[in-house]
């Protein structure tokens, strides 16, 4: 898979996640989490353009946080929605 297609499916994930979040549903949140970092481990390999590089480190960084602090709730909710807009945005630059 290529890096625009892996960038595509953790966004989807993330929108997924959100989803999960608001329902309460922590076992799905857990299954998408190890989902996603498998998901995080194929872009690492793939070749990416050094354009959507800061993106892709920023949300690294932010992603290995949230995944060790879930909290049920909106605040957290709503990071994964916004990662999974910004993303879908920025997959056309990888």
């Amino acid at each position: 898979m290529e890096a625009r297609e892996i960038t595509l499916n953790i966004a989807v994930n993330l929108g997924r996640l959100c989803r999960w979040c608001m329902e309460g549903r922590r076992s799905r949140i857990d299954q998408f989490l190890d989902e996603t970092d498998k998901y995080l481990k194929d872009l690492d390999a793939a070749q990416k353009s050094p354009r959507f590089l800061p993106t892709y480190e920023w949300f690294k960084k932010d992603f290995e946080f949230l995944r060790n602090n879930v909290r049920v709730d909106e605040e957290w909710a709503e990071s994964m929605l916004t990662w999974a807009n910004i993303l879908t945005h920025r997959a056309s630059l990888t």
